[in-house]
């Protein structure tokens, strides 16, 4: 195996560049972390797959949160010594191109488990409670011309309910699943997990019983999604599982777009044969205007700009663990590294 190039003996002033800033910090973040470990930084709010190589060129250290760094890019880069992931997912980065020429990866864990928890349970509360459908029966003046002191949500989709003795099936109990699970688990929830897609049946060590997903998909009130998109989770929820869902069933999914038959959930939702669903993912993101989830006629459904992760304090965890791996990389010890 190539031994990783000698970080500690370059040039005394690091250069850092960063390709796509701008898809953490739209100006709302305390930068200096990365300024102390970085004496000389080149930030770039985006950067197009033509602009990477150049500008990746003379960089010790490369930051990118979704631009593709591949063997081309890294030959093009004779300095480069680091490559850090601004995200968990390692998919836009060559680790094995980056392991033949001796360059470290690291990512970031765990960062924005609190904000994509509580934005699944703002979906399942406002669910629960026909948020939206209060909202706007009251400007739709239904209110002032109630017979009686309040709306009880006749001409409601479904019925105002409490989570309370609710089922919630996950798929993907990792970092995010477990901590969706113990959110729900504080409002009564009864949470039951999916066995691992692909047939892998109980994970090594189970801390928690698991059961078939179809054997899931027939019992619970609300799915939440949570796995990463692999050959066994792609499509993995279709007609045929939304339709064991049920009409009055919730599909929650912030996980990756791919996971969901997009054009199939449009359908289930206009024909009533799921209830609701919330999407923060999309199979192509951004998304053309023409995409089937965007269509302004499906009910029941709210669909969110891939921004479940993206609290303020979440991004800034996010760079601030990433200037960690710098300093602790720089130091000669090795912190998140996947290669």
């Amino acid at each position: 195996m190539p031994k990783t190039k000698d970080f500690l003996h370059s040039e005394p002033a690091l250069r850092g560049t960063m390709l796509d800033l701008g898809s953490t910090d739209i100006g709302d973040l305390d930068l200096s972390a990365l300024d102390r470990v970085c004496a000389c930084w080149t930030r770039h709010a985006a950067t197009a797959p033509t602009q990477t190589a150049a500008r990746i060129a003379d960089a010790e250290v490369v930051v990118t949160n979704k631009v593709v760094i591949g063997a081309a890019e890294m030959d093009a880069a004779a300095r480069l010594r680091l490559i850090c992931i601004a995200a968990t997912g390692t998919n836009n980065v060559d680790l094995e191109a980056a392991r033949e020429r001796g360059v470290a990866v690291t990512h970031v864990a765990r960062y924005a488990t609190p904000s994509v928890v509580q934005h699944v349970l703002a979906i399942l509360l406002g669910w629960a409670t026909r948020l939206w459908e209060q909202r706007q029966a009251v400007r739709a003046g239904e209110w002032s011309r109630s017979a009686h002191f309040c709306l009880l949500g006749k001409g409601f989709s479904q019925p105002m309910r409490e989570l309370t003795g609710r089922r919630l099936g996950i798929v993907g109990y990792g970092e995010l699943g477990r901590g969706v699970a113990r959110a729900a688990e504080a409002f009564g929830m009864d949470v039951i997990i999916a066995q691992r897609p692909g047939g892998l049946g109980q994970a090594p060590k189970a801390d928690v019983p698991r059961v078939p997903l179809t054997e899931l998909l027939s019992s619970v009130d609300v799915l939440s999604l949570h796995c990463p998109l692999t050959k066994d989770t792609r499509n993995l929820i279709g007609a045929d599982e939304l339709a064991l869902l049920g009409s009055e069933a919730l599909l929650i999914n912030t996980a990756r777009g791919g996971i969901v038959d997009e054009s199939a959930l449009a359908a289930a939702l206009r024909a009533g044969i799921l209830g609701a669903a919330a999407v923060d993912t999309l199979t192509v993101e951004p998304p053309s205007p023409d995409h089937p989830l965007l269509a302004a006629d499906i009910p029941n459904l709210i669909v969110t700009p891939h921004a479940a992760w993206a609290t303020r304090e979440a991004r800034q965890r996010l760079l601030d663990e990433v200037a960690a791996n710098i300093a602790a990389f720089a130091a000669g010890e090795r912190r998140n590294a996947v290669v």
